[in-house]
């Protein structure tokens, strides 16, 4: 892959060359493994540049049948990368895939997420998260067109493959890996990814078959499952008509918020994250008299019972305090009962924790709680700025202190953290920060000379 224009070009006019010497020996005939692995990849980097060739149908047809071939080798790195040419080409000529969805692909892909090697079923995956990219691209590319002849071609291949592609997707949610790092990406993600996707394609289609898997395995002895249910539940917020979710949400939300005390915290984690999306795409289905406090009560307990949960429960309470925060000047919102709890509640947390992501976390719930606070928390917000200023002040001389580097990182980035309150409660303040400013600035003043010029 190459932005030169002048190499693109020229790798343009040699596709042919280029194109016959890669399919020669990318041949399901080439009897070397290592050779054939090396032409499945080059066939994937080349396919950018030869546009001429999958015009002609011929060509196309011959291309198409020996990357169909090598995702039946018997090596996987060469089916790897059949799949991986196969999701560039639904990328790149998603026009041309209609007559070989319906008598190859459909198939191919559907046996390849079932494949046990899970790079493999990673990519099949792939390919059907490219094919749901296209199509929400193109109906929005459709909905803007001003003529007839300017629409793009649209198959719905996610929508006819629904029933039988989504049911895969959800048992893949079940391969959870409960060692996997929170950047590790493998099937289980990849399907997650996958099944949110697809509920943006196709909408209201895909809840059927998520509600029967949800009800089925929400309460399974397996966490593996419950864990799929609770994560299948909240990839399908966004898409899906509102009035289809409202009653739904309304009926899971007890649930969920009952298995944030769940013995798994895996589960206890999905079961946040779902919460978090419900509260960021669908605000309307929490009813403030009954679901908000048991809501709130539950993320602040999750924030502190475990620290593999902290992102996915500070996200759920930043969601709902953007959500909850009423007209911009509002004398009150539905955070003002719990606000000064919520606060303390903060405060302890960074006070008390040496877990540095957690605290960076927490500091950006509590950003979060005071940009949206209503008028008649403005007093806590500026009885807050005592003591993010003390905590700011404090932290000066450590700068002396401090002798490893990451140490010195970790300090750094709690005064980031401290800072960042500190510019949400001058904004929120406005004026009535006046009597502060001037510690404010002889604070930041000192915090810039301790830091020196090559901090960030």
């Amino acid at each position: 892959e190459t932005e030169d224009a002048n190499l693109r070009d020229s790798l343009a006019q040699h596709s042919n060359a280029v194109l016959t010497a890669v399919v020669q020996v990318a041949r399901k005939e080439e009897p070397n493994k290592d050779i054939r692995n090396a032409a499945m990849t080059a066939l994937g980097d080349s396919l950018e540049f030869v546009r001429t060739n999958f015009e002609n149908e011929g060509e196309r047809n011959y291309i198409m049948q020996v990357i169909c071939e090598a995702t039946q080798a018997d090596d996987q790195r060469i089916q790897q990368g059949a799949y991986g040419c196969l999701n560039r080409i639904m990328g790149l000529y998603y026009e041309k895939m209609r007559f070989y969805m319906e008598k190859a692909l459909f198939g191919l892909t559907i046996q390849g997420m079932k494949n046990d090697e899970e790079d493999v079923a990673k990519l099949a995956v792939e390919f059907w998260c490219t094919v749901c990219e296209e199509e929400i691209s193109i109906e929005d590319d459709n909905a803007a067109a001003e003529s007839q002849d300017a629409m793009r071609p649209y198959f719905n291949f996610a929508r006819v493959a629904t029933q039988e592609v989504v049911p895969v997707l959800l048992e893949l949610l079940a391969k959870q890996d409960e060692d996997a790092t929170d950047d590790e990406y493998n099937v289980s993600r990849a399907a997650y990814q996958c099944l949110s996707l697809w509920a943006q394609t196709v909408g209201s289609n895909i809840v059927p078959s998520v509600l029967a898997f949800v009800e089925k395995n929400l309460r399974s002895e397996d966490w593996h499952y419950r864990d799929a249910a609770v994560s299948a539940f909240g990839a399908i917020m966004e898409g899906p008509d509102e009035k289809v979710l409202d009653p739904l949400i309304k009926q899971a939300l007890p649930v969920l918020i009952q298995m944030m005390d769940d013995a798994n915290v895996q589960v206890k984690d999905s079961a946040a994250y779902a919460l978090g999306r419900i509260c960021e795409a669908m605000p309307e289905s929490i009813d403030q008299n009954d679901h908000f406090q048991p809501l709130i009560t539950a993320l602040f307990s999750g924030l502190s019972s475990n620290p593999k949960m902290a992102a996915s429960c500070c996200w759920a309470l930043m969601n709902l305090a953007d959500r909850f925060a009423g007209d911009p000047g509002c004398q009150t919102n539905a955070l003002s009962a719990h606000f000064q709890a919520s606060v303390q509640h903060l405060l302890q947390l960074t006070e008390s924790t040496n877990d540095n992501q957690l605290r960076t976390a927490a500091y950006e719930v509590l950003n979060a709680f005071v940009t949206n606070a209503a008028n008649d928390s403005v007093q806590m917000v500026a009885s807050l700025s005592d003591v993010i200023i003390d905590r700011l002040e404090k932290s000066i001389p450590m700068q002396q202190q401090v002798v490893s580097v990451e140490d010195r990182l970790t300090l750094e980035e709690m005064q980031t953290s401290l800072t960042s309150v500190l510019i949400a409660i001058t904004q929120r303040l406005e004026k009535e920060i006046q009597p502060q400013a001037d510690r404010i600035m002889q604070l930041l003043l000192s915090l810039l000379q301790a830091l020196g010029a090559k901090s960030s």
